[in-house]
């Protein structure tokens, strides 16, 4: 399941999301919460998430940032990288064994960041232009904020791609690359695991493309109208988890 929109919503926890994660946990479902927000790490997510009330173990949470550093092991282990993102980001690829440098990096890594820098941008374009492989943890153009909408992974990316010509790789969602590893990150198969989501643009397409059923939430971005205006549909559309709260074992039924 998604977190931003289905289980909590501007640091405030979706009513009733306690509840629901409490018979997962109660009835042995395996589950796994998806972000594509690369800023935390899953320790830092879990400490938020409990703030709002919500206890999730660390390796129920599943990040874009991780899904890059996995991404990257399988494609290049032991590599270099020169990343433009915080501390969910770094540790990730940290913690699977890559050297972060500006000196001839095999991948230029952006991710999200309150703190986007000129230079630090200014040298991601260069080292691109010189050959670095060109990564993107997700491509949401905006992020929200209680002010209004932020400039996203996406946004960034986009003006490192007018500067140099190449486009990134997106590993987030709706990339099916990020579903996958999730799925094997519980030991889970996609035939019998369903994706919750609040955004058609992402989680729902990205359940659709990696062969999960889906539900869609309407606690977060899209409506019951935005629904139509895509050519692909949800298995289900709910008002919010707390319906599924006494149903978990039977979601579509």
């Amino acid at each position: 399941m998604d977190m931003d929109g289905v289980l909590v919503h501007e640091e405030h926890l979706v009513p009733g999301a306690d509840r629901f994660l409490q018979e997962l946990q109660d009835t042995g479902t395996p589950f796994i919460v998806l972000t594509n927000n690369s800023i935390r790490t899953r320790r830092d997510l879990q400490a938020r998430l409990r703030r709002t009330g919500l206890e999730i173990p660390e390796e129920s949470i599943w990040t874009s940032a991780l899904a890059t550093a996995t991404f990257l092991h399988n494609q290049r282990p032991g590599g270099t990288a020169y990343v433009v993102g915080e501390s969910g980001l770094t540790t990730a690829l940290h913690d699977i064994g890559y050297i972060i440098t500006d000196i001839d990096p095999d991948y230029v890594v952006l991710g999200e960041t309150r703190t986007y820098s000129f230079e630090a941008i200014t040298t991601a374009i260069r080292l691109v232009e010189r050959g670095a492989r060109f990564i993107a943890t997700n491509p949401d153009a905006t992020g929200p904020s209680r002010d209004g909408s932020l400039p996203a992974t996406g946004s960034v990316a986009a003006l490192i791609t007018r500067a140099t010509g190449r486009e990134p790789y997106y590993v987030g969602k709706p990339n099916a690359l990020m579903m996958r590893s999730a799925l094997r990150a519980i030991g889970a198969h996609s035939e019998n695991t369903l994706m919750i989501g609040d955004r058609m643009d992402t989680d729902v397409v990205s359940g659709l493309e990696a062969g999960l059923q889906t539900i869609l939430v309407l606690t977060g971005i899209s409506t019951r109208a935005s629904v139509e205006m895509y050519p692909f549909r949800p298995t289900r559309v709910i008002e919010s988890v707390a319906d599924l709260v006494g149903h978990t074992e039977t979601p579509f039924g």
